[in-house]
Formats: C-alpha cells, sequence, structure tokens
C-alpha cells in the first residue's frame, strides 16, 4: 500500500463537503483495481461505481447545459459535454479535493506514482459520484458534480468547441478599421437565475444578437449569430 495515502477520510469528506452514512461505500470507491487483485480481504475495486458514476456524471451535466445553454445546437451541446466529462477535466477536479493522496493502490501501482495519472484519478472521480448517489441520492450527487462545472462553464475557453467571439474577431481585424464591441441590452430573472441579452455591433450597427444565463455565453451566442449571417 502507498505509504503516502492518506487514511483519515474526514479530511476528503470535508474536501468534498459530503458525509457518508455508509463509510464503506466511500472506501470502494477509492479502491483501485490494482489494490483488490492484491488485497487478501476481499475488497472490491472501484469499477463498478465507475460505470454508474460515469451515468450520473453524464445525466447531470446534460441536464444542466440543456437547461442553461439555450441557444447551443445539437452538436455544440455534445462537444460541451465532452469536454466537461472528460479524462483531462475529471482528473483537473480530483486534483482540487487532493483525491489521488486518499485512493488505494496496490505496491507495485503505487511505487510507479498511480495516484497522478490522470486515468486513476478519473476513475476515481466518477466512482466518488456513484458513492455519493448512492449514499444520498441524485441531489447530494448534482450539487457535488456542479461545484466543478459551474466554474468550468465560466472559462469557454478551456474546451474545445468553437470560440465564436475569437472567430468573429479574427475576421473583422482583416479590416483595421473596422470595431467589434458587445453591447448588454437586457437583463432579467432573480440573482439566482439571470437571462443576459447582448448584441454585438460592427462599428455601430447590430450584426448578432444573443442570450445566456452568464454574459460571457450570451455574447458568444451573439457572435454566433454574426458569423452565420455573414456566411461562415
Amino acid at each position: 500500500m502507498n505509504a503516502q495515502r492518506k487514511t483519515n477520510l474526514d479530511e476528503l469528506e470535508n474536501a468534498i463537503e459530503y458525509k457518508f452514512k455508509n463509510i464503506k461505500l466511500l472506501k470502494n470507491a477509492l479502491t483501485h483495481s490494482s489494490y483488490a487483485n492484491e488485497s487478501k480481504r476481499g475488497d472490491k475495486s472501484n469499477e463498478r461505481l465507475e460505470f454508474l458514476g460515469d451515468s450520473v456524471l453524464s445525466i447531470v451535466v446534460s441536464d444542466y447545459i440543456f437547461k442553461n445553454c439555450p441557444n447551443y445546437p445539437e452538436g455544440d451541446l455534445s462537444k460541451l459535454r465532452a469536454a466537461l466529462v472528460c479524462e483531462k477535466t475529471l482528473s483537473k477536479f480530483a486534483r482540487t479535493i487532493h483525491l489521488g493522496d486518499f485512493i488505494r493502490l496496490s505496491h507495485g501501482e503505487a511505487n510507479l506514482h498511480g495516484n497522478e495519472r490522470p486515468s486513476i484519478l478519473a476513475d476515481a472521480f466518477e466512482a466518488l459520484i456513484a458513492a455519493i448517489y448512492l449514499d444520498g441520492g441524485i441531489e447530494p450527487a448534482g450539487r457535488f458534480i456542479m461545484d466543478f462545472v459551474k466554474p468550468e462553464l465560466d472559462s469557454p475557453r478551456s474546451f474545445s468547441f468553437k470560440d465564436y467571439k475569437t472567430t468573429l474577431q479574427e475576421i473583422i481585424q482583416k479590416n483595421p478599421e473596422e470595431k467589434i464591441t458587445y453591447v448588454l441590452v437586457g437583463e432579467s430573472g432573480p440573482d439566482h437565475d439571470k437571462h443576459f441579452t447582448v448584441e454585438v455591433r460592427l462599428n455601430s450597427n447590430k450584426i448578432g444578437k444573443g442570450g445566456g444565463r452568464s454574459k460571457k455565453e450570451a455574447e458568444q451566442q451573439a457572435a454566433r449569430e454574426a458569423l452565420e449571417l455573414m456566411g461562415y
């Protein structure tokens, strides 16, 4: 077993802001297959939990972006979801809560620093989602997921889907005398459920309009409409 692995699961529960009623679920989520194979105590690996966690993650993320990105077509929704649930993103989420410190690995895997490997971290993160879901239901699992996903959604450049604002800017820059501006023309809804409307203007002429749950999303959608009207 990795000598550096932490065994005080209270620390992890504090980090994820969830207290398990059945601590065995948490231990199972942290058990890599290498540890389960090496252990003589009948420990089960987290692979089944990983399977379930992947599904819970997908439905929570899909539901959220479907409701909160109303102007995104199916293709962009798929790209956005893929970027949010990929190994690279999930392993980054896992690192923010130091999940690798708690993963149970075989001696050999530990010596190879398996707790730093993106695939192991991502799998454990999905298993953790499943453990929370089985222990407390969809609401705490959803809250846990969205604590990571919402900040990511505020950073469009971290995703692989098209950055419409940058594309539009690159096109307009071919004519130095032209200037693009984004103007907030509407804001509605309570503080926890805002909707913003933005116009993108070329000099003083409106060339696109978009809406979203954040100003950034509204600007992206305005730029998208402008590109479509320009034939791009």
